[in-house]
């Protein structure tokens, strides 16, 4: 894989005025998403389960534990799962604060067992149960399964009345952004989402629609509500078949962020740091936040759209967005006015990143030149992309498990299971002759261009050289 031209790569740091900046780009980036897990969990329980400063502050401690299992090579934000919202709640509802904390401990220790067998008997096996044909369309499904959010944000949504200034803040925001990414230069090229969020926020204001009552109201500083183990609740293992099992299909949700991330910085994750590395990671952050009282943790999309469209893969960056997220989940003031931006304002930049996220789907599919004409590949590709985005859902109850499977996760295990039974299609003869003389083809133009930008390489070292030896003389001279 290619190494793509990043303005900063992983292991490099902006200025710090630069770095705090787009640090702070990355925790808008997952913020609503974030402090959404908690409002919906405790919607469906009917009771407060999670809080958005224990949510933000696991985020941060958890990415600080990912970096450190992949020895800052992968440049991930991990924050709340939405995979893990109902089944949070109906955990609660079975055996309380206890059943559901225990359940998410569980569900980090399977990644990290899982990690561990990968580490010990390889990962071929994955690749070969997950090629690009699968890969693909789980990517494209997580992008374009979050566009109805996006769409309700902006007020646009089927049966919702138009609402004039919601409209206007979303366009205001989305324009702004998409201005700033294609014209701008220098810094404020890779801060487009940032620069957008604020523009929009600003013309939130001058119409009216900010309420800063909550943040008068909050106080500047203020301890989140941690439920400790041990000293809060004791374990309990009573919903555990509630929970648990989501992290089997958690897995494949890793797997296409990952892939989707290596996509768009040219290097390939999944081999270095390594899959059981980044499943380590996860798992332990997702420990960490069971053991304090927050949400499951995944890797975050909208992070990783940020990476790709800003071309700043700084791991630092990262590490520097998970150190502000756990102090803002410490301050009141602060933490009441980010969630003053206003859906509209969101839902404006959202538009952009959840379709990069399906384009780089589309792009696995493209740089691994999956063959449609091959009968296997349209049947296993179409059907995921039907079933993820057609609101499909698997509900398995029996006794104390309840298990739901829809979405991106029910594609992704339907989809493994036609690529393992369904037979290739043999190509004739011909078509492989083709085949060949296309490649053949190819590769000549490959050389030509190699050998043009050689060519071209050279006469600047040339003329390089010329004027360091013609500097050289003029100095001497005088």
């Amino acid at each position: 894989m290619n190494s793509q031209k990043m303005a900063y790569d992983i292991d490099e740091m902006p200025p710090l005025k630069e770095a705090i900046i787009l640090a702070f780009q990355h925790l808008f980036a997952m913020f609503g998403a974030t402090i959404l897990v908690p409002i919906l969990v405790n919607a469906a329980a009917g009771s407060e389960v999670l809080t958005i400063p224990v949510a933000l502050v696991t985020s941060g401690i958890g990415t600080l534990i990912y970096i450190l299992c992949t020895k800052g090579k992968s440049p991930v934000y991990l924050g709340s799962s939405f995979a893990f919202i109902v089944p949070i709640a109906a955990a609660y509802t079975k055996a309380g604060i206890a059943g559901a904390m225990t359940g998410i401990m569980v569900v980090g220790l399977i990644y990290v067992l899982v990690a561990i067998i990968i580490h010990f008997a390889g990962k071929e096996w994955l690749e070969k149960l997950l090629p690009p044909v699968v890969i693909g369309p789980m990517i494209m499904i997580i992008g374009l399964g979050l566009a109805p959010s996006a769409i309700s944000q902006i007020g646009l949504a089927d049966g919702s009345a138009l609402e004039w200034k919601v409209i206007l803040v979303a366009f205001v925001s989305f324009i702004t952004t998409a201005i700033v990414m294609t014209k701008a230069k220098g810094f404020f090229k890779i801060i487009p989402f940032l620069i957008g969020i604020i523009t929009g926020y600003i013309v939130a204001v001058c119409l009216g629609m900010i309420d800063f009552k909550p943040v008068a109201e909050a106080s500047w500083f203020s301890l989140p509500k941690f439920k400790i183990v041990f000293k809060d609740y004791s374990l309990n293992f009573t919903a555990l078949l509630t929970i648990a099992p989501i992290a089997l299909v958690t897995l494949c949700e890793h797997i296409g962020d990952h892939t989707s991330l290596s996509n768009i910085i040219g290097r390939d994750l999944i081999k270095d740091p390594g899959l059981d590395k980044t499943l380590l990671g996860d798992g332990l952050a997702t420990f960490a936040a069971g053991l304090l009282g927050g949400p499951a943790n995944t890797t975050y999309g909208e992070n990783t759209s940020v990476v790709g469209m800003t071309k700043v893969a700084s791991v630092k960056v990262i590490g520097l967005a998970a150190i502000i997220a756990i102090i803002i989940g410490f301050l009141g003031k602060f933490t009441a006015l980010v969630s003053t931006i206003p859906n509209a304002v969101l839902g404006g930049v959202s538009l952009l990143l959840y379709g990069f996220i399906a384009v780089n789907g589309l792009k696995v599919l493209i740089k691994n030149q999956v063959d449609f004409d091959d009968s296997k590949n349209i049947i296993v590709a179409s059907s995921m992309l039907v079933l993820g985005l057609g609101g499909a859902a698997v509900a398995i109850v029996s006794g104390d498990l309840s298990l739901t499977i829809s979405g991106m996760s029910l594609a992704a295990i339907f989809g493994i299971l036609l690529n393992s039974i369904l037979p290739g299609e043999k190509k004739p003869i011909a078509t492989l002759v083709e085949d060949a003389r296309a490649v053949k083809t190819d590769m000549n133009k490959l050389k030509r261009d190699i050998k043009d930008e050689l060519t071209v390489e050279l006469k600047e070292d040339i003329l390089k050289t010329i004027r360091e030896e013609m500097n050289k003389t003029n100095k001497k001279k005088k």
